[in-house]
């Protein structure tokens, strides 16, 4: 461990504890976004404020060299937090349950390092990123400029792992994440009495039909070999026992590692809920929302992520069986513009082994000085 970033963890962890109690939701992280641009502006970083609403740059050259984006996020989540932590949400509703506390620090911790010691050549854009979860934050920097006015030849972004051991890390050549695709689907048809189903035009009969028929998309019609997931969350229809009522819904989420695999089951999804509304003489309102694109990791990029977990961590560290993940992470959009590359760092101990968006998790502040050690080593080599 690097002496010079372990010497300054106790400082680091109370200032993510305070980051902790304090959570903000997408496109509101005011306090925190005033809070990065302090800190970045004392440590002799140029600052830009506004991108995507609360969005933080900070840019430091020194002499000629390439220029590296790395990027981490700053918003919570809206749920209730069930940690018991001391320093646990002091905000109804709202906590941070997917570590970005943790990956504010890690950026700032970086900051300060890099500025300290000054060994790197070129040019570091620090992002920080409101928006995360759901909401899109990474797209709307891209589509305010991001790459226009802080020109990065590479971009990398990272994200703590409860799956995998503290010490151990993931990093992929291509496909890493998955895109990730909502549905809802209305079937419509002619209300009546339970009594009397014929007089009626059941959509809850159609609804039921299309949750069954849409498994069919994946073990009938998607290569066993591609990762992809279908999944119905919601069903809704009717109020009470005795009436057929006259629309049903269903929801959900499509998750696939390849491009031609999301438009294959947008596609199927369409066919088969039309056609279960054709059989049933009702009528399908299908209404599909593209959300955040497959994660690709550039192989060279990948490989000087691999290099720089392998120095500032051991020979070891990196678990290659580790499989890509099919949730979704939205800094697929800044991948899509420039080349880079996503590392998995575990966070699981004894004391942390809760999942994100879990109401128990909590950020392991034993990973701030390792993920800054691995960053370091990525931008001074």
């Amino acid at each position: 461990m690097n002496t010079e970033i372990a010497a300054d963890t106790e400082r680091l962890v109370e200032l993510r504890r305070d980051l902790h109690r304090w959570p903000e939701i997408g496109f509101n992280e005011q306090r925190t976004s005033a809070l990065v641009a302090g800190r970045l502006s004392e440590l002799g970083w140029t600052v830009t404020t506004g991108l995507a609403g609360t969005g933080v740059v900070g840019v430091m050259q020194n002499g000629d060299g390439p220029a590296i984006g790395i990027r981490a996020d700053m918003d919570a989540l809206p749920m209730q937090e069930a940690s018991g932590r001391a320093w646990a949400s002091k905000t109804e509703g709202m906590f941070h349950g997917c570590g970005h506390d943790g990956h504010t620090t890690i950026l700032l911790a970086l900051a300060e390092h890099l500025a300290s010691r000054q060994q790197f050549r070129g040019t570091v854009v620090l992002i920080f990123q409101p928006a995360e979860e759901g909401l899109g934050g990474g797209r709307v920097m891209v589509e305010e400029g991001l790459f226009d006015r802080f020109p990065c030849g590479a971009v990398y972004g990272f994200h703590n792992m409860p799956l995998l051991p503290l010490g151990k890390a993931v990093v992929k050549a291509g496909p890493s994440m998955a895109s990730q695709d909502e549905f809802k689907v209305t079937f419509r048809g002619k209300g009546g009495h339970a009594a009397m189903p014929h007089m009626s035009r059941d959509a809850v009969l159609a609804t039921a039909e299309a949750t069954m028929a849409l498994q069919g998309l994946i073990s009938r019609e998607t290569d066993p070999h591609a990762a992809a997931v279908l999944s119905v969350t919601e069903i809704h229809s009717g109020t009470t026992h005795n009436v057929i009522p006259e629309d049903g819904w269903l929801g959900g989420t499509v998750r696939t590692l390849d491009q031609a695999v999301r438009k294959s089951l947008e596609e199927g999804l369409r066919r088969v809920c039309s056609g279960v509304a054709g059989a049933r003489n009702v009528n399908a309102e299908i209404d599909y929302h593209h959300g955040y694109p497959v994660l690709v990791n550039d192989p060279a990029c990948a490989e000087n992520l691999r290099q720089a977990v392998n120095k500032a961590l051991g020979p070891d560290t990196l678990d290659d069986a580790f499989q890509p993940l099919l949730a979704a992470e939205d800094f697929a959009y800044m991948l899509n513009e420039r080349p880079g590359a996503y590392v998995l760092l575990g966070q699981r101990d004894d004391e942390h082994t809760a999942m994100v968006h879990n109401p128990a998790y909590d950020f392991n502040d034993r990973l701030i000085p390792i993920a800054t050690q691995v960053l370091a080593a990525l931008v001074e080599d």
